[in-house]
C-alpha cells in the first residue's frame, strides 16, 4: 500500500472555487475526486468509494491511504482495513456508461 500523499486544507474563510484546493487534500489527487477538507468530507468519501469511477486500482490503493491519513488528522474511526472492504471488490472495475462520456 503506497503512503498517503493527503495534506491538511489550511486555508480558511469560504473558498471562491473548487480549484483553489490543492490536489493535496483530495483522496484521488490525480483526478481531484474526494475532497477530504473536514470528518465529513471522509466519511462521505468511505461511503461515496465505490462510486467513482474509471480509476485503477493504484488509483484506489494511493486513494484510501489518503483517507486513512485523512481520518486520523479529523479523528474519524474507520472499521475498514483496505479498499476491499469497501465493496469495489465485488464488482468489475466500474466504467461510466457510454452515455455520460
Amino acid at each position: 500500500m503506497p503512503e498517503g500523499t493527503w495534506e491538511p486544507h489550511e486555508k480558511h474563510g469560504r473558498l471562491t472555487t473548487v480549484s483553489d484546493l490543492a490536489a493535496s487534500v483530495y483522496a484521488f489527487p490525480k483526478q481531484r475526486k474526494e475532497p477530504l477538507t473536514d470528518a465529513e468530507h471522509v466519511r462521505n468519501a468511505v461511503a461515496r468509494f465505490d462510486q467513482v469511477i474509471d480509476v485503477s486500482d493504484e488509483n484506489r490503493d494511493l486513494a484510501f491511504a489518503n483517507i486513512q491519513k485523512a481520518a486520523r488528522h479529523y479523528g474519524v474511526n474507520l472499521s475498514e482495513g483496505s479498499w476491499y472492504d469497501l465493496g469495489i471488490h465485488r464488482r468489475e472495475r466500474r466504467k461510466a456508461p457510454p452515455d455520460a462520456l
